[in-house]
């Protein structure tokens, strides 16, 4: 393993800013960290760094214990949020920095900054300044700067965190390029899941100093480990269902009991491209409203509204859409494919009943 964390945890003062982390990054492998603000993740990525000490549990770099070794010593390419270019050295002057600093030879920082200028795209740019750059070539001066010494980690803090939507999309395909280039260990810091989705061979997620799972882009999105989870990457129905005659209802819903007896409660969670929708109201069980639509290109997410007045959120091609000759304020009919049952703690999913149902419609009661 490339790096490994074994039960760290981190203080400050009386507050807990990681509680009891591990996970492992092999080598030369694109994690992403993913979180809500708060959640513990800059702290972790800032340990590994050497930035800052673990109250306790150890980190390890290459199968080296790292706690006590300086930042200067960890071999680590480390790049900030606001990139932290020096504005009073021009690009070339810049990338050269950490190599100046190490003593490299003069003809070999020349050879090692071309390399870096061609490799991230900063041919013709070497004698400019920060503030004559623009938000994108400023966040590459900074990754080409962190990348001049030949680190074995390379660590990013929400990398694209502030440029606009077209230059970020742009800089994540670029990421994936240059690391599939290079094959460094990376790691980076979001708290975008389209992002942690898109770029990461693997995601850790963290929620209030804790570890709630590593996996791949599609096993968090499609096995989430629990209810946080679940919510935090993507959009998450939950309905709340109370067991009566038998079946789990909620207004003109209905779904197995899942061994629930009369009068208890439990509650389910479906993803919006689980609910597929007809113009046909006699297509399928339910029927709705189509409230609202929302156009985010190739796909869009509807808003249908029962007769109850209770919303369920689906996602439909635009394809699909126009096929259906669906509009707002269209009656419509629509089913639940799949869904999972949730815990009653709010946090976790119960593997013994988080059974998927994927039955066809119209097949059996409720589902």
């Amino acid at each position: 393993m490339s790096i490994e964390l074994k039960n760290v945890t981190k203080k400050f003062g009386e507050v807990t800013a990681v509680q009891e982390v591990s996970f492992s990054v092999r080598d030369g492998e694109l994690m992403g960290l993913l979180g809500p603000s708060g959640g513990g993740k800059t702290t972790v990525l800032r340990m590994i760094a050497g930035l800052e000490v673990p109250s306790q549990g150890d980190i390890f770099i290459r199968g080296r214990r790292v706690n006590a070794l300086p930042v200067q010593k960890r071999n680590i390419g480390f790049v900030f949020q606001n990139y932290a270019l020096f504005q009073n050295m021009s690009v070339r002057g810049n990338i050269a920095f950490g190599l100046n600093v190490r003593k490299w030879q003069r003809p070999d920082i020349e050879v090692r900054v071309r390399e870096l200028l061609a490799l991230l795209g900063l041919e013709g740019l070497e004698q400019r300044y920060p503030h004559q750059l623009s938000g994108g070539q400023r966040q590459r001066v900074a990754i080409a700067r962190a990348l001049a010494p030949r680190p074995g980690v390379l660590l990013l803090d929400e990398p694209f965190g502030a440029v606009d939507a077209k230059i970020r999309q742009e800089l994540r395909e670029w990421l994936v390029r240059l690391h599939h280039e290079l094959n460094v260990t990376t790691l980076f810091v979001t708290h975008d899941q389209e992002e942690a989705l898109e770029v990461s061979d693997r995601i850790a997620i963290f929620s209030r100093g804790g570890l709630e799972q590593v996996g791949s882009p599609r096993e968090v999105y499609e096995q989430p480990a629990n209810e946080f989870v679940a919510r935090f990457i993507g959009v998450l129905n939950v309905l709340e269902l109370e067991v009566r005659d038998g079946r789990a209802r909620v207004n003109e819903l209905a779904f197995p009991s899942h061994g629930r007896t009369e009068g208890q409660r439990l509650r389910i969670g479906f993803r919006p491209y689980a609910v597929p929708i007809s113009a046909d109201v006699h297509a399928y069980r339910y029927r709705a409203l189509l409230r609202r639509t929302f156009f985010l290109g190739v796909m869009l997410r509807v808003e249908l509204e029962l007769p109850s007045g209770l919303i369920i959120r689906a996602r439909m091609t635009k394809e699909d859409y126009t096929r259906e000759n669906l509009h707002d304020g269209a009656p419509v009919s629509f089913q639940i494919r799949q869904y999972r049952v949730l815990s009653g703690d709010d946090d976790a999913l119960r593997p013994e009943v988080a059974t998927v149902h994927d039955l066809p419609p119209m097949v059996g009661e409720g589902i």
